[in-house]
């Protein structure tokens, strides 16, 4: 969801909006929307784009604009009023939206940039590409009414007019992959163009586009040099227009103080190349060269609807540690993702290499064993003058420590700042609790997700990988929705995940495709399912099943055609479950994790799970047609998989390992007969062979916690979750880790394969948290949070939790806690939607709200007694309900 977005392209744009109230039971019964071609027009209540007239609904999220056609460029500015049993509100704040540019012809300017290497750039295995930089005059004789600074700068930009940076966005774009599509961004610049001459300079970085390893070219992207499109649309007040476009009068250089940059190496900058004014009216620009027109990369033309990455938050460093004279590191206290910023003087020529690094080793040196060939380093090179400040500009580190080599004078930790750098998108929840491993744990959750959202979700920040690997996030997505507003972030990936289709139905491992992995496995493209799927749960948004249905049945068709057999069973897997712990710590040391164990069992419950989603889709898609074929075939899988891989005598799949049951059951495939049987499996593994812990991969791991809780052992999940020793995540924890480890053994395994920052081992942990810790659930009713589901559970030795989640329509809080024999829970819930509460008690008589009891109403429907709960259905408002139990 954007707010007043500056360039759609859908045609038909969802529109949405939060009805604030204290009152309880507000529920909308009708809305009005106006949308109006100028601001004066929408003051009038003059629709003239589109009037709804008032519509009876209670929908005030994703509702669809049913107005005039929308023409490119147009500005839509629009308002809302509902009705509610309490009455008539009043308009809204005016919000707006722009079209964006729909056709590639309505880019007037050229691809420029320059196809070639410079002299004093690095073309080999481990290339060095300097930053090519691009200045414009022009004049304006006119008064200005609007203006607006369209760009396609790849692989990375910065924008400037008249010396000032456009925009807070940092390494922007977003990434894609540049053969299928690119994206642009569009700046309101009204307010920076002045009267007379203007100059316009733009930056190009790397990124993605160039590659920076020049090896493995079957495996890894390279889709050439820096370049851009620009656009520039001034608007006058006497009704005419002018355009500013990429062409060849435009001037460039590649000599300029960023030498070279890249997200593995890092970035090379030289002050003493620095250009003073090269962004400003009357730069002397004869020395640069004319701008080349070049050809354009073959990817369609679309406009950014998620977010771009900034400066999220300061990270100070907490200490520093002198090796030698010569050389310090730095702590900062937190693996974070971003990039230094400091302040130095110096003598001229100077020289200061920053190697950033996760861990070091008992004398205090950093340890890059696990960053493969990655250098990760930055250099800067002082011009000598008075206090100098600098940071990176194209490239982000992943690091806690930072070794500091060629500082001049002594250093002082108020001369260095960690930026930490994500895509900008709000914190959507907060989990607090009487645990406080469980507290770390969301702690170290957090700084890992957001370290990972690259405009992508990527595996890790800090190895020669950094790429958005599909099985990391298949359940990994969900549990993140709660902590950040994703939805955006997601939606942009399923498009990443369906233009990897090749014509046969494969979908590739990583999405955008940058490394060319088609694999055929379930469990890696199966992601394109699942975070449709997360994407409708959590924010009601059906347009990424609807326009990926033919997608995901062509990738199903082709995965079954090639890899089913007679039996059902399909016999391809790629990396089973991926991960999996040693027995025990000293088992692993020194190891490999990257070590395959495909499995056919996996391969076969996974496509069993995607046919009941593929019926769930088939029905929101309108594809009824297919909801029979989906569950026939679905039947036959389970019949296949029981008699190959079921034990029915002992109760148990497979080798009996923990994932091999944990999906059956969860998937639904077990025979009813059996299932507490397999469940009784399950927890005799985990308490019996394991001694109380898990011996999941990332595979298992994401079903654990809930089919821990779902089958009656909360208190079973909850001990994995609080455990210290290892396997699990207090281990990490107990070791040092500040975000989650690539694997459980992380302080043993060999590093080739060992990021301390990586999320995939989070699992379906997070989900836990809220829909069953805290009781926060949307309900499948009515998705997106519009019916929320309340159970708590309660658990010996959790005496509270407090928690909260911002949904689409508004702010969701659950905060409880035990004492005695007592249970109070504060409950909020925001307006145009209804809670299911499970009040922990016996009897309607035992619990009160206020302080008074419980009268059946509009506000209180009892529902029903359900295993020492007390079930109602409640409107919205807050709550504070007290029961005895």
């Amino acid at each position: 969801m954007r707010v007043n977005p500056l360039a759609v392209e859908a045609r038909n744009p969802r529109l949405s909006w939060e009805i604030l109230g204290e009152q309880r039971g507000i529920v909308q019964t009708h809305y009005q929307i106006i949308v109006s071609s100028s601001p004066g027009k929408l003051k009038e209540n003059i629709g003239d784009v589109w009037n709804s007239g008032k519509v009876h609904s209670d929908k005030s999220v994703n509702v669809l604009f049913k107005g005039s056609e929308l023409k490119e460029r147009e500005t839509c500015y629009w308002k809302v009023k509902v009705w509610t049993p309490i009455g008539e509100s009043k308009w809204s704040e005016p919000a707006f939206w722009s079209v964006g540019l729909r056709y590639q012809n309505s880019w007037m300017g050229s691809w420029i940039g320059f196809e070639r290497a410079f002299p004093w750039d690095e073309e080999a295995v481990f290339s060095k590409l300097s930053a090519r930089y691009f200045r414009r005059e022009f004049e304006v004789k006119k008064e200005v009414l609007s203006a607006k600074a369209y760009i396609v700068g790849l692989g990375l930009y910065e924008l400037f007019f008249n010396g000032e940076k456009i925009g807070t966005q940092e390494l922007a774009p977003t990434p894609t992959d540049f053969s299928k599509n690119v994206k642009y961004n569009v700046f309101d610049v009204t307010g920076e163009i002045q009267p007379g001459k203007n100059a316009i300079g733009i930056i190009l970085g790397n990124g993605k586009f160039y590659s920076c390893r020049k090896y493995k070219f079957y495996k890894i992207k390279d889709f050439g040099y820096p370049k851009m499109l620009f656009q520039l649309e001034i608007d006058y007040v006497d009704g005419t227009k002018d355009f500013v476009v990429s062409d060849e009068t435009w001037k460039g250089t590649a000599d300029g103080p960023i030498r070279s940059n890249n997200e593995y190496d890092g970035e090379e900058y030289d002050a003493r190349k620095e250009m003073p004014g090269w962004n400003k009216v009357g730069f002397d620009e004869k020395s640069w060269l004319t701008a080349e027109v070049v050809d354009g990369p073959p990817g369609d033309i679309e406009a950014q609807m998620n977010e771009n990455m900034n400066v999220m938050a300061i990270v100070k460093p907490v200490s520093i540690t002198h090796l030698t004279p010569e050389k310090f590191v730095l702590d900062m206290g937190q693996n974070m993702v971003g990039w230094i910023r400091f302040k130095v003087r110096g003598e001229r020529g100077a020289q200061i290499s920053l190697k950033f690094a996760e861990i070091v080793n008992d004398k205090n040196e950093i340890v890059i064993d696990n960053l493969r060939d990655a250098k990760s380093t930055d250099v800067y090179t002082l011009k000598g003058e008075e206090t100098e400040e600098w940071n990176p500009t194209f490239v982000y580190h992943g690091f806690r420590y930072v070794e500091v080599t060629g500082y001049p004078g002594k250093p002082d930790l108020a001369n260095f700042i960690g930026e930490v750098v994500y895509n900008n998108i709000e914190n959507s929840g907060t989990f607090e609790s009487s645990n406080l491993l469980l507290n770390q744990i969301f702690k170290n959750a957090w700084w890992g997700i957001n370290g990972n959202y690259k405009g992508v979700p990527v595996d890790c920040p800090q190895r020669n990988e950094r790429e958005p690997w599909l099985g990391d996030r298949a359940i990994g997505c969900y549990g993140e929705s709660f902590l950040f507003g994703n939805e955006n972030l997601y939606a942009k990936w399923l498009d990443d995940i369906r233009l990897s289709q090749k014509k046969d139905g494969s979908i590739c491992d990583v999405a955008p495709a940058y490394w060319k992995y088609y694999s055929d496995n379930m469990t890696w493209p199966g992601t394109f399912l699942m975070v449709a799927d997360m994407l409708y749960t959590q924010f009601g948004y059906e347009r990424g099943i609807v326009e990926n249905y033919a997608a995901m049945k062509k990738w199903l068709e082709y995965m079954k055609e090639r890899y089913m057999n007679n039996d059902f069973i399909v016999t391809k897997d790629s990396y089973g479950d991926w991960c999996e712990p040693p027995v025990t710590i000293e088992e692993g040391m020194g190891k490999t994790a990257n070590v395959k164990y495909p499995s056919t069992l996996i391969a076969t419950a996974y496509y069993y799970y995607f046919m009941q989603l593929m019926q769930k889709f088939a029905l929101i898609s309108g594809q009824v047609e297919d909801m029979e074929v989906h569950e026939e075939l679905a039947q036959k899988i389970k019949k296949g998989f029981n008699e190959h891989f079921f034990n029915s005598r002992s109760s148990f799949y497979g080798e009996n390992k923990l994932t091999e049951n944990l999906l059956p059951l969860y998937f639904g495939m077990v025979p009813g007969s059996h299932e507490q049987k397999v469940f009784n499996t399950i927890v005799e593994i985990i308490e019996k062979e394991n001694d109380g812990h898990l011996s999941t991969g990332m595979i298992g791991v994401q079903w654990l916690m809930r089919t821990l809780t779902g089958n009656g052992r909360a208190d079973l999940a909850y001990q994995l979750a609080t455990n210290k020793t290892y396997p699990s995540w207090g281990y990490m924890i107990e070791n040092g880790a500040t975000t989650i480890w690539e694997l459980w053994n992380g302080n043993s395994a060999a590093p080739d394969m060992n990021s301390y920052n990586h999320v995939m081992m989070l699992g379906d942990l997070l989900i836990w948290y809220y829909e069953n810790l805290a009781g926060i659930k949307s309900g499948s009713e009515a998705p997106g949070f519009k019916q929320i589901i309340m159970k708590p559970e309660i658990i010996e030795g959790l005496d509270f939790v407090n928690a909260s989640y911002r949904s689409n329509y508004g702010l969701i809080k659950s905060s409880w806690e035990k004492t005695n024999n007592k249970f109070r829970w504060k409950v909020e819930i925001p307006a145009n939607t209804s809670a299911i509460v499970y009040i922990p008690g016996n009897s309607v008589a035992a619990v009160t709200e206020g302080g008074l009891p419980l009268n059946n109403s509009d506000i209180f429907k009892f529902i029903k007694l359900d295993k020492n709960r007390v079930v109602y259905r409640i409107g919205s408002g807050t709550y504070d309900f007290v029961s005895g139990f």
